[in-house]
């Protein structure tokens, strides 16, 4: 039924509806045959782009055929008796002899396209812009693998909080944390711009000695270099507080000072080195003293109400950026959590 419909429409319709029909679906079958490495589809496709080929060719012939028609045959088919009949012939008269002109030479025939060569090419051209619509967008873009790529915080959907959180006016997780962290100019702030993350982590956990009863989160980035880690204490200890119980312990190099309007404090200590043994026996090493690092402690509001932010920064090696990186990346990172407001 569908056929005799076809038939019934013109040329002029009916070839270019075929020729739209055959090239879409043989290019959408290629590409998923393509796809699913599957050659049966592939052979269906490339019949029906054959067949797209065959009604491009009669397209071809018959523009050519409506451009330069043939000469028309005599109307009657048959030599009329006149004319079939031998005529008297006139006698021919002397005429001065003129020299005869020279005739031009023929102009050599311009050779026209193959039509062939131009309905696969119509077809070519048909079928690379019909799979550059389809796999564009799917294609996963170029990596030739000189650039690794930065890690990135994993997903805290769906994690349960500490009932700490919950008692806590505005207290950031760990995975707020890591998000305002692992910027992509923190190399920069570092010092260190052609470095990129290889770590990046964030916890939602309590402090330590408190029975759960005090939300403390924190994330970390690592880099070749250097490890920032962000932590968030929600208790009652005030920075003032924080800079007297520093005169008793074995904090260095201790320095006061104001960071978005909020009281601070620069410091700096020994990190904790712990050694496990995975082995058969499952011992660890003693707890040794790891490298240097600096830290900087941000009050969680401008009026020391208690809490705050600790940005702190090491390397394996022991060295240590400046303390403008340290501030650099406290008035970049702070703005993005909430100040405390309780």
């Amino acid at each position: 039924m569908l056929g005799f419909l076809l038939r019934l429409l013109p040329f002029w319709v009916r070839e270019p509806l075929l020729i739209v029909v055959g090239s879409v679906f043989g290019v959408r079958i290629m590409y998923l045959a393509l796809r699913d490495g599957e050659w049966v589809p592939a052979a269906i496709g490339v019949a029906f782009l054959v067949f797209t080929a065959v009604r491009v060719h009669m397209v071809v012939r018959a523009l050519r055929a409506r451009r330069n028609p043939g000469p028309a045959a005599p109307a009657g088919g048959a030599v009329s008796d006149a004319a079939a009949q031998p005529q008297p012939q006139p006698q021919p008269q002397p005429q001065p002899q003129a020299p005869a002109p020279r005739r031009p030479a023929p102009a050599a025939p311009e050779k026209e396209p193959n039509a062939w060569g131009q309905a696969l090419a119509a077809v070519a051209v048909f079928a690379a812009l019909g799979a550059a619509v389809w796999l564009g967008p799917r294609l996963p873009p170029s990596d030739d693998g000189s650039t690794p790529r930065a890690a990135s915080c994993p997903g805290g959907e769906g994690e349960e909080l500490p009932s700490a959180y919950k008692k806590t006016s505005q207290a950031v997780t760990g995975d707020e944390l890591c998000k305002a962290l692992n910027r992509s100019d923190l190399a920069q702030l570092l010092g260190t711009p052609t470095e990129t993350a290889t770590v990046a982590s964030g916890t939602s956990n309590t402090a330590p000695l408190t029975d759960g009863k005090v939300a403390q989160p924190e994330a970390e980035v690592r880099f070749d270099t250097y490890t920032v880690n962000v932590s968030a204490t929600y208790n009652k200890l005030s920075i003032a507080q924080y800079v007297k119980l520093m005169e008793f312990g074995e904090e260095t190099d201790v320095r006061t000072l104001s960071v978005l309007g909020r009281p601070a404090v620069l410091f700096s200590d020994h990190t904790m080195k712990i050694e496990i043994n995975l082995g058969s026996g499952g011992s660890g090493g003693p707890v040794e003293q790891g490298p240097l690092a600096r830290t900087l402690s941000v009050a969680l509001d401008g009026k020391d109400r208690g809490g705050y932010f600790d940005i702190t920064v090491w390397s394996t090696s022991g060295a240590l950026p400046d303390d403008s990186a340290l501030l650099t990346i406290a008035e970049t990172v702070l703005p993005a959590l909430p100040e405390r407001t309780v």
